[in-house]
């Protein structure tokens, strides 16, 4: 779905920003937790039934709703990485626009995506609604000084690139 340097800088902004947020770990002891008070269900009924009701009820009215938290904290922690590092955050929204166009034809796999409220990310529509909100701010960023900063830096970052193909091609020459 990312099809330039600005995409591809949101989406790794996002997966980014699920590991500076920790989210691994917190899912981890999460899970510990929520093991431990389904296994002492098991005491109080030792039949099973509070357990076969307590651990999809877990799931439904927690891990779910916690698990696209997780998702939107990673959106907007990743938009302001990207931003950040002078990456239009724009771009962000041109990705989950494709996703959505994409699930909305019945996506890559002939599904479409299940409701919000079973599922471990927010729909798209969230999704692109909350960029909207976060969009000034990360702006702000892009183009704080004016957007010199940023402008310089993707000069420099468009040189490296002319230069780095140029020494790959030198060398596919003379490896011919």
């Amino acid at each position: 779905y990312a099809r330039d340097e600005d995409e591809l800088a949101s989406v790794l902004g996002h997966e980014m920003a699920h590991n500076l947020a920790r989210h691994a770990g917190e899912r981890m002891s999460e899970g510990l937790l929520l093991g431990i008070v389904s296994r002492l269900s098991l005491l109080i009924d030792p039949s099973g039934v509070l357990f076969a009701i307590l651990v999809p009820a877990q799931k439904l009215l927690f891990s779910l709703p916690h698990s696209r938290e997780h998702e939107i904290e990673a959106d907007t922690l990743g938009l302001i990485l990207a931003s950040e590092a002078c990456y239009d955050p724009r771009a962000a929204k041109r990705v989950f626009s494709r996703m959505k166009e994409d699930s909305e034809g019945g996506g890559k796999n002939g599904q479409t995506p299940p409701p919000e409220f079973i599922s471990t990310h927010p729909g798209y529509d969230t999704r692109l609604s909350m960029f909207d909100s976060w969009m000034p701010s990360a702006l702000e960023r892009f183009e704080r000084d004016g957007g010199n900063q940023c402008r310089a830096i993707r000069g420099e970052m468009k040189r490296a690139r002319k230069l780095a193909a140029e020494l790959h091609d030198d060398k596919e020459g003379r490896r011919r």
